[in-house]
């Protein structure tokens, strides 16, 4: 799988980096579809990562090749999903999480955050990482694999802060299979803070004001 690149993106401020954010994007885009709102983020000595997903024949979409992070077959509770292709992304993110490591920067000091599809990596991501981050920020997203939640997920990350949030008018991943996910982690005691916004399958300027205030606050 090739992977370009990621974008790589901080404050006009940013005088002494001492905190990542792996910020994932959804089905179709690439790592520059965040960057106007890292901008608006702008947050001072934190480092934004913005990988760009490989292109891949997405089946919902007819096998139209464009930047997946794993196939798609639906977005219903009953859909199959693609667990190879999701552990590659694993992988590749993991290996993102080794090279700010390696740059300097702590593991409980770097977040996991994505779109939808991206959303939904950095969820299955963090929860199965071995050493404790700062938090997750699931975005108009859902959390895969589900009947392996239990069995797979690390203890290190049992007590992640996440910042889930929905558009209440979604529909690409509707409001009802984002809560059936938001029930289990919940059920599995994870420490979920769960926005809803009046808007479709976007990122509103509410919701980036919150963001804001959350990575402000796991990353103290």
């Amino acid at each position: 799988m090739h992977y370009k690149k990621p974008l790589e993106l901080t404050s006009q401020i940013a005088t002494n980096i001492n905190a990542s954010v792996i910020l994932m994007h959804g089905l179709g885009a690439d790592g520059n579809d965040f960057a106007p709102i890292v901008q608006k983020l702008n947050l001072p000595n934190v480092r934004f990562i913005l990988p760009h997903a490989p292109a891949m024949a997405v089946t919902r979409n007819s096998g139209y090749i464009m930047p997946a992070w794993y196939d798609l077959y639906g977005l219903t509770g009953s859909s199959q999903e693609d667990e190879k292709g999701i552990k590659q992304s694993q992988e590749y993110i993991n290996s993102l999480i080794e090279n700010e490591l390696a740059r300097g920067i702590p593991a409980s000091r770097i977040v996991l955050a994505g779109f939808s599809q991206g959303g939904a990596i950095a969820l299955y991501t963090a929860l199965r990482h071995p050493q404790k981050l700062a938090g997750v920020l699931a975005l108009s997203t859902y959390l895969p694999i589900k009947s392996k939640l239990v069995d797979e997920a690390h203890i290190a990350n049992a007590k992640a802060p996440i910042f889930m949030a929905h558009g209440t008018y979604d529909d690409v991943i509707s409001l009802e299979l984002c809560k059936v996910s938001l029930k289990v982690l919940q059920a599995n005691h994870y420490d979920v803070r769960w926005h809803q916004y009046n808007m479709a399958h976007n990122v509103s300027l509410e919701e980036i004001q919150d963001i804001h205030t959350f990575l402000t606050a796991v990353l103290a």
